[in-house]
């Protein structure tokens, strides 16, 4: 067999073995995938790890402030359960002053209004009195100047002008004296 039935022989698309390369890939793979992963592991490892760390500690911390906030909102609704049974009794507190208030109020008014009933019955009274005694005046007025009238008439017609002069100088005399008795 020549060299060259040799190569013929020889396919160089197909791997003498199934499982592993050739060995030239495995002369330059193996140390060239350990100087990959070393080089992964010195620079990358630290990163990968730090990154790991820190995902982990903001994680964490998210569940610390969710822990934190759930303490808070326990809390929060004590305080409010709390508020709610103040708030009862504040309204029965509050309920109760109104209709204390309310019935003062109440009994003021009704003391007001008895007062100025009072005041109106006393008033209306002394207006009654007034409209008789100005009612009775204004009668006597009226009788006065229809007597007065009916007597111009009965003395006119009566008289005869001597008597009716004798008369308005009486008159006049008498008013003078007592307008002088006045002074």
């Amino acid at each position: 067999m020549s060299f060259l039935a040799f190569l013929a022989a020889d396919d160089v698309t197909k791997t003498p073995s199934k499982f592993w390369p050739e060995g030239y890939e495995m002369l330059f793979g193996i140390p060239a995938s350990v100087i990959v992963f070393f080089l992964l592991w010195k620079f990358a490892g630290p990163t990968v790890k730090k990154g790991m760390a820190g995902r982990t500690a903001k994680i964490q911390a998210e569940l610390d402030a969710g822990e934190a906030d759930r303490v808070e909102a326990d809390a929060e609704a004590a305080k409010i359960r709390q508020a709610k049974g103040d708030i009862a009794s504040e309204r029965a507190r509050l309920l109760a002053d109104a209709d204390t208030q309310a019935a003062a109020l109440l009994e003021d008014g009704r003391a007001r209004l008895e007062q100025e009933v009072a005041e109106l019955e006393t008033r209306a009274a002394a207006d009654l009195t007034a409209a008789a005694a100005r009612s009775g005046d204004e009668l006597r007025a009226e009788i006065a100047r229809l007597s007065s009238a009916a007597v111009d008439h009965v003395v006119t017609g009566s008289l005869d002008d001597a008597t009716h002069q004798a008369l308005i100088e009486g008159f006049i005399a008498g008013v003078g004296a007592s307008a002088g008795a006045s002074t």
